[in-house]
């Protein structure tokens, strides 16, 4: 099914997420509490531009007035985050299993995209709201440290997590975090099929972990699991949602999480061509009624309402649409590894991007763009 065919409500459904960065976030999870709220602390606040947050909901501009988030120019820094998928099981942490940022200069014409590898050693500041003393260790933890609540063991808050995981990523970075969001397993897949499936390039062949030929799941066995497995084949595929999904989450292959990192990456990409050739984001009263499609698949977090930043977002060209891969290496040997470094080609690319030097330096590092 092509897109021009689909029915209105397909395309608000995937609005969701082009409204945050017009991308598609990778993710994996289960259930999560749907919040849209203001948020004023480190790391985060008001969208460039914004003088003070704005309510959700969307009213209808007036004819003579200009349309939503015309007022704002950038930077931007979006932070995309998955969640793992055992957060429906009660009293259980979530963890970032794919945390992604966007940054999109000052003129709004183009964009970044990069990954930090979920086992990425970084300092996680103190969080008293969640009684963590702060200490080093691996990424996908803040979020877990962040979502306990104190008193209430087995009610842990996603949204509370990102809280500590944006001011970890932030500072990591030494980007601010303007917005957000934290989409789940069964969310993706939903909007991938909303959307007719995606027309991706599959770079090298990939056997599935965890899903069988017809998308049932393998069965558990000692040290894995057993059964047929789904493959996907090195060429131009289409995948609906449980594939994409799939294919997205494995990363016992070549190249390991990287590899699992690029692959996103360029679903991400995938999605977004569909969504600009269509000028979806150009459709702000539809924002609202995407976010209450998604239910509680979906947790955003921003200064200013998700469909301001849709809207401003809504004319950046997709050849100017950048994914770039970060390098890294291991920590540590055996059983002493610790997590993850990135090396000094990939920490090096933060720093340019801060200082608006990311194209040249991406020109003399052509291997850290990632194709197809």
């Amino acid at each position: 099914m092509v897109l021009g065919s689909m029915a209105p409500r397909r395309r608000w459904l995937l609005l969701g997420l082009t409204a945050l960065a017009v991308v598609a976030l990778i993710a994996a999870g289960a259930v999560v509490v749907t919040r849209l709220t203001g948020d004023n602390t480190p790391g985060g606040g008001p969208v460039a531009g914004s003088p003070t947050p704005s309510p959700v909901g969307t009213p209808t501009p007036s004819p003579s007035g200009p349309p939503p988030g015309a007022d704002i120019t950038g930077p931007l820094n979006l932070l995309l985050v998955g969640v793992d998928t055992r957060v429906s099981v009660p009293g259980w942490e979530p963890h970032s299993d794919a945390v992604l940022v966007l940054h999109v200069p000052k003129g709004l014409n183009r964009a970044y995209l990069f990954s930090l590898p979920r086992d990425l050693l970084v300092d996680i500041p103190a969080f008293p709201k969640a009684g963590y003393k702060g200490g080093k260790t691996k990424l996908t933890h803040a979020m877990s440290f962040g979502s306990r609540v104190p008193g209430k063991p087995k009610q842990p808050s996603t949204a509370q997590g990102y809280e500590l995981l944006r001011s970890t990523v932030s500072g990591y970075t030494g980007l601010r975090i303007d917005a957000g969001a934290v989409l789940t397993f069964n969310g993706f897949d939903r909007l991938v099929d909303e959307l007719g499936g995606v027309d991706i390039y599959v770079d090298q062949r990939v056997e599935s972990l965890h899903r069988r030929p017809d998308g049932k799941y393998r069965e558990p066995a000692p040290g894995g699991y057993k059964g047929p497995q789904q493959v996907y084949e090195k060429g131009e595929r289409h995948l609906n949602g449980w594939q994409a999904l799939d294919y997205a989450r494995q990363r016992y292959i070549t190249g390991g999480d990287y590899a699992r990192q690029r692959h996103q990456q360029q679903l991400i990409r995938a999605m977004t061509r569909k969504i600009l050739d269509e000028g979806l984001a150009k459709q702000p009263e539809r924002v609202d009624k995407v976010v209450s499609a998604l239910g509680d698949t979906l947790v955003y977090v921003g200064g200013r309402r998700i469909v301001d930043i849709a809207y401003a977002l809504s004319g950046l060209p997709e050849n100017r649409f950048t994914l770039v891969g970060l390098p890294g290496s291991g920590v540590g040997k055996g059983s002493a590894y610790r997590g993850e470094q990135l090396t000094a080609e990939g920490r090096t690319f933060l720093t340019e991007l801060r200082a608006g030097r990311a194209d040249a330096y991406l020109d003399a590092h052509p291997k850290l763009v990632v194709k197809n």
